[in-house]
C-alpha cells in the first residue's frame, strides 16, 4: 500500500486548529414560558450528552475518511497480458527426408534432425509471446501447418506433431518461403519474419529462391536462414545429404536477415538465443504495472458519516 498525495495527511489536525482559533460560538439568551403541559413534552439537549458525543466520533471518523481519500491511497500490480508486439514470425521447415538421420544429440541420447527441431523450435516459439507466429512446412509440396497466432502454444504443439512424409521428401525450399511470404503478404504488422530452416539444397527448380528472398525483401520482410547439417555441399558435394548453405546465406543477404549454420543442438540452441536478441520477445520484457486505486472507498465512508452526522444533528433538534 503507498499513497500518491501522502503529505494530505497534514489536513488531519485542522478541525482541532480552527477550535483553537476561531471565536466560539455565542447562543442567544432568552426566556420563555410554557404551559406545565407543553414544557413536559420537550426534552432539553443537555439530557442526551451520548448522542452529541456520537455525532462528534461520526464527524471525526468522517473526517479522517476524507483526508484519507485526497492521499490517494493504492497498490502497485503487475498484469499477466502481454500487449501484442506488432510483429509476426513464420517459421518454414524442412520435412524433407533427410530429416530422419539421426545425427543429433539430445539429451544425452542421439536424436534425428528432426527431433532436435522439434524441441528447439517448440521452445523458441513458446517463448514468443506478444507475437503472431505461423508454421510452413515443406518437402516435394509446401503446406501452412499453423496460421499466424497469438496462441503460439498451439503453435509449438504443431512443431511437436510433424512427421516426415506429410509434404513429401524432396525440398521445395523456394515454394516454402514463396508460401510463407504469401502468408505474409498483405498483413498490417510492423514487423513480418520469415525463418527458414534446411538441411538439403533446393530440388524443384521452378522458382529462384534467392528471387523470391529479394521480393520478400521488397514486401518489407526479413528472412532468417538456419543452414542445417553436419556436410556443406560446396565443400563436400558427393555427401549425402549436404546443405546449401551457400544459397540460404544469399537468401539471407537478399531479405535483409542473416545466416546461421548449425551442426549440433547446442549450435541450434545457440541460433534461438541469438534471433531472439534481434527480434526481441515481449515476453523478456518488464511485466505491465498498473495501480489499484482505494480512494473511491475512502471517500465513500467519508460521504456515509456526513450524512449520518447530519442525521443526528437533525434528531437533536426534534
Amino acid at each position: 500500500m503507498s499513497f500518491a498525495a501522502p503529505w494530505a495527511f497534514c489536513l488531519l489536525p485542522l478541525p482541532l486548529l480552527l477550535l483553537r482559533i476561531l471565536p466560539p460560538r455565542r447562543f442567544a439568551s432568552g426566556a420563555l414560558s410554557l404551559p406545565p403541559a407543553l414544557a413536559a413534552a420537550f426534552r432539553p439537549t443537555a439530557s442526551l450528552p451520548v448522542r452529541r458525543h456520537a455525532r462528534l466520533i461520526v464527524l471525526a471518523c468522517a473526517w479522517i475518511a476524507l483526508v484519507t481519500a485526497l492521499t490517494g491511497p493504492r497498490q502497485e500490480r503487475a498484469l499477466d497480458v502481454v500487449p501484442a508486439s506488432g510483429r509476426d514470425i513464420v517459421l518454414a521447415l524442412d520435412l524433407s527426408g533427410s530429416m530422419e538421420r539421426e545425427d543429433f544429440v539430445l539429451d544425452g541420447q542421439t536424436a534425428s534432425r528432426l527431433a532436435a527441431v522439434q524441441s528447439v523450435a517448440a521452445q523458441f516459439v513458446r517463448g514468443r509471446t506478444g507475437d503472431r507466429v505461423g508454421l510452413v512446412v515443406f518437402g516435394d509440396r509446401a503446406y501452412v501447418a499453423a496460421a499466424p497466432t497469438h496462441d503460439v502454444s498451439a503453435v509449438a504443439q504443431a512443431i511437436g506433431t510433424l512427421q516426415i512424409g506429410i509434404s513429401g521428401k524432396a525440398t521445395a525450399i523456394a515454394d516454402g518461403l514463396g508460401l510463407a511470404i504469401r502468408r505474409l503478404r498483405g498483413r498490417d504488422a510492423e514487423s513480418r519474419i520469415i525463418i527458414l530452416l534446411s538441411d538439403g539444397q533446393d530440388t524443384t527448380g521452378a522458382v529462384d529462391p534467392v528471387a523470391a528472398a529479394q521480393a520478400a525483401q521488397d514486401l518489407g520482410m526479413r528472412v532468417y536462414t538456419i543452414a542445417l547439417g553436419p556436410a556443406d555441399l560446396a565443400d563436400d558435394p558427393k555427401a549425402r545429404d549436404a546443405v546449401d548453405s551457400e544459397t540460404l546465406r544469399r537468401i539471407a543477404e537478399a531479405a535483409g536477415g542473416e545466416t546461421f549454420r548449425v551442426r549440433s543442438t547446442e549450435d541450434l540452441e545457440r541460433v534461438t538465443s541469438a534471433i531472439d536478441r534481434l527480434e526481441p520477445s515481449l515476453a523478456d520484457m518488464p511485466p505491465v504495472r498498473t495501480w489499484r486505486f482505494y480512494w473511491p472507498w475512502f471517500a465513500g465512508l467519508a460521504a456515509a458519516g456526513l450524512g449520518l452526522s447530519l442525521a443526528l444533528h437533525a434528531k437533536e433538534r426534534v
